[in-house]
């Protein structure tokens, strides 16, 4: 019995050291402090967070920019000088930078900044390479968007001439810019149709509606001249037109392509359609 009490006294005396040695406590893993709720969506909002992360009590200086160290660096207009005598007040201000005492008679030409660019009358025009005359176009701006023309030729400025044409769409003779038109694969032969030579950017230029001149009596009664039609414009839309619908009624089911107008029906997506 003596043997066992000192077998079981040697053991507990032995337990309390096996607890003594505990095992080393992991690092916390890091995470946010903002929890995540769902998928770019946190538990806190920008302003809570700002306090949480205490952003207050941080300084942030901007760093000094270039011109920033020119501004400070820069140099005097004008320094005091001492001057001699009793009468003459003890100093002076004098500029730095004097100015010239005579000065050309005639202007002497400077180069600019723009001196050797050329203006945007001369600059090259380029066009897109599925657009060539005689491709339909779907228009996307400006009151006939959504309608299909027939592309005839590219003006100076880089503009689209086009043409609906007028009988079958209501679209004019008008120009166009390439980047508010979509190019479609259907293309007729325009070799035939003989364009005039002065459908020119200047013939399709906005005049100025001006407001006559009121007479006496006639304060109020004066009214804004309105946009007329001219004949000339009639004339050559007539011209053009004729020559066009000789051709697209060779082509079966033309005229409903042309007449019909484009949109999106649900369902239907514009990246996966081919024009």
């Amino acid at each position: 019995m003596a043997g066992e009490t000192k077998e079981q006294a040697a053991a507990e005396k032995k337990e309390p050291m096996a607890e003594d040695k505990k095992e080393p406590k992991k690092g916390q893993r890091h995470c946010s402090r903002n929890p995540v709720l769902a998928r770019g969506i946190g538990r806190y909002s920008r302003s809570a967070m700002f306090a949480r992360r205490a952003m207050y009590k941080r300084k942030y200086y901007a760093p000094v920019t270039k011109i920033e160290k020119k501004l400070k660096e820069k140099k005097p207009y004008t320094v005091t000088k001492p001057v001699g005598g009793d009468k003459n007040g003890g100093s002076r201000v004098v500029k730095m930078r004097k100015m010239p005492r005579y000065y050309p008679t005639e202007d002497v030409p400077r180069k600019r900044l723009s001196h050797g660019n050329k203006p945007f009358s001369q600059h090259k025009r380029r066009l897109r390479k599925t657009i060539t005359p005689g491709t339909i176009l779907i228009l996307l701006t400006g009151r006939h968007r959504c309608k299909r023309v027939v592309f005839l030729k590219q003006l100076d400025s880089g503009l689209l001439l086009v043409s609906g044409p007028l009988i079958l769409n209501r679209v004019p003779l008008r120009r166009v810019h390439q980047k508010f038109v979509i190019a479609t694969t259907t293309k007729i032969d325009v070799s035939t149709v003989k364009l005039p030579k002065h459908l020119t950017d200047s013939y399709f230029k906005r005049k100025r509606l001006r407001r006559p001149k009121h007479q006496e009596g006639e304060i109020f009664d004066t009214e804004k001249e309105k946009y007329q039609l001219t004949e000339q414009r009639k004339k050559d839309q007539k011209v053009v037109d004729c020559q066009l619908m000789s051709v697209i009624k060779k082509v079966p089911q033309l005229r409903g392509y042309l007449h019909s107008t484009f949109y999106l029906s649900k369902g239907v997506y514009p990246h996966k359609l081919v024009f």
